[in-house]
C-alpha cells in the first residue's frame, strides 16, 4: 500500500515527509520547493505481540522498541497543487500523475492560515485553510472528470447502440488510478445511475460519480500542520466541523525530535507523547530552548506531534490495514533460524490467509494447504479473514513456513 502526502505549496508538506522518513528533501518557505515526487520509508506503529506472548522477539523486517513494533511503509511526497492544476497550471499534470497510484492521501494543510491559496506567505490567520482543502479535492476531481468527459457524448451513445458495458468502459478509463470494476459498480449503484442509458447522465451526475470514486478509492485525512502557531486552534476546530478526519500536526517539532533522537540527545520513539533528555549528554542553550518549546507548545497541548498519528490513521483508519506476524514454528513463534516473531506484514483490510501466503512467497500460495493460528492452534482455511496482530503459520505442500 502507498500513501500520498499532498497539499498546496508551502504548507510544510516536505517537512512532514522528512519528519516521517528522515529523508533529506528540499525544505523552504516558498512555493514549489518540491518539484519531483519523493518516495520514502516511514513506519507504522503498533503493539508488538512479544509482550502478550511472553517472548523476547528478534525482528528482521521491522523494529521493536520496548514492545512497540515499527513496520516500514511507503510514503510519496508530491509537488504542491494550485488552482487550475487540472488544466495543467503549475505542476498540476505531474502532481496528478504522481499521486494516481496512492491508496490513501494525507492532505497537509497550513492550519495557521499564514499562506494564501497559491502558497505565498501572508499574515497568520488571514487565510482560510478550508479553502485549501476544497481546492485540492476540486482540482483532483476535475482532472478525473476530464478523463471521462472529453469523449463521453460519443462513447456513451456508442455503448448504447452496441450493447457495450458502461461499467467496463469506466473501469478501463480509470484503471490508471487503481480504480477497479468493483469500485465503479459500487459507486454507480450508490448513485442509482442507469447503466442502460449512460447518454442520459447529466454533467452533475458524472461529476458526483467522480467525487464518489475519489472518496472510495483515495480516502483522505487532514494533517492540520503548524498546529503550534497561535491562529491554528480555531482553524483546527473549523476543519473538524467539515466532517473530515483532522489530526493536529507539528511537523517541524517532529523533525526536531527525530533528529535529536538520531544524534543520541534524547530518547524518543515516533508517536510518543513525550521525550526524555539523556543524562549522558549536555545540551546547548539553543537545543534546550528548542526542546522546551516543543514540550510546552506541542506535547503538552496535543499529546504528540501528530505526524505518526496521521500515518497510523491513514493505514489503520482509512485503509483498514492489519498487521500480521507470520512464523514457521507455531510453538516457538519463530522462523527456521529460531528468530522469534521475525517479520511483521502490513496487509490490506479484508486480506485472507491465502493473501498472506502470497505476500510471503508465491510458492506458498501456489501450494497452500491451510494456515494455523499460533495463539490457539486452530486450522484456518484459505479464505480466513486476517485480523490485526494475528500470528499465522502457513502450511503448504511445497514448503511449510
Amino acid at each position: 500500500m502507498l500513501v500520498g502526502v499532498v497539499g498546496k505549496p508551502n504548507v510544510g508538506k516536505s517537512t512532514f515527509f522528512a519528519a516521517a522518513t528522515l529523508k533529506d528533501v528540499p525544505i523552504a518557505d516558498y512555493p514549489f520547493t518540491t518539484i519531483q515526487a519523493n518516495v520514502g520509508v516511514a513506519y507504522l506503529r503498533t503493539r508488538c505481540a512479544c509482550a502478550e506472548m511472553g517472548v523476547v522477539d528478534k525482528p528482521k523486517n521491522s523494529i521493536c522498541v520496548n514492545g512497540i513494533r515499527l513496520i516500514p511503509v511507503k510514503l510519496v511526497d508530491v509537488a504542491g497543487l494550485v488552482e487550475g492544476a487540472s488544466e495543467g497550471r503549475g505542476l498540476g499534470n505531474q502532481f496528478l500523475d504522481d499521486v494516481r497510484q496512492a491508496d490513501a492521501l494525507i492532505q497537509v494543510v497550513d492550519a495557521s492560515g499564514s499562506t494564501d491559496i497559491e502558497g505565498r506567505k501572508v499574515p497568520p490567520g488571514s487565510h482560510d485553510p478550508i479553502q485549501d482543502v476544497e481546492m485540492v479535492e476540486h482540482e483532483f476531481d476535475m482532472w478525473v472528470y476530464g478523463l471521462i468527459r472529453k469523449d463521453w457524448d460519443r462513447v456513451s451513445k456508442a455503448l448504447e447502440q452496441t450493447g457495450g458495458k458502461v461499467l467496463e468502459h469506466l473501469a478501463t478509463r480509470l484503471s490508471g488510478l487503481s480504480v477497479s470494476l468493483g469500485d465503479v459498480e459500487q459507486v454507480i449503484l450508490h448513485e442509482h445511475l442507469r447503466t442502460e442509458k449512460p447518454s442520459g447522465w447529466t454533467d452533475a451526475q458524472l461529476m458526483q460519480f467522480v467525487v464518489d470514486v475519489r472518496k472510495l478509492t483515495k480516502p483522505s485525512l487532514i494533517a492540520a500542520n503548524k498546529s503550534d502557531l497561535p491562529a491554528s486552534g480555531t482553524n483546527i476546530d473549523r476543519l473538524k466541523h467539515t466532517g473530515r478526519k483532522v489530526i493536529p500536526c507539528a511537523s517541524e517539532a517532529e523533525l526536531l525530535l527525530r533528529r535529536a533522537a538520531e544524534h543520541g540527545l534524547i530518547q524518543y520513539v515516533p508517536g510518543d507523547a513525550g521525550f526524555t533528555v539523556l543524562t549522558s549528554v549536555t545540551l546547548s542553550p539553543a537545543q534546550t530552548g528548542a526542546l522546551r518549546m516543543v514540550e510546552e507548545k506541542v506535547m503538552k497541548t496535543y499529546g504528540g506531534t501528530g505526524v505518526q498519528e496521521a500515518i497510523n490513521e491513514a493505514y489503520f483508519g482509512l485503509l483498514n490495514a492489519v498487521v500480521v506476524f507470520p512464523v514457521e514454528d507455531e510453538s516457538k513463534l519463530a522462523d527456521k533460524e529460531g528468530n522469534v516473531l521475525p517479520d511483521a506484514y502490513v496487509m490490506r483490510g479484508g486480506s485472507t490467509a491465502l493473501d498472506l501466503a502470497r505476500t510471503v512467497h508465491t510458492e506458498l500460495a501456489d501450494t497452500f494447504l491451510y494456515a494455523i493460528d499460533a495463539r490457539n492452534g486452530k486450522r484456518l482455511s484459505a479464505d480466513h479473514k486476517l485480523t490485526n496482530r494475528d500470528i499465522i503459520k502457513i502450511v503448504s505442500s511445497g514448503k511449510r513456513g
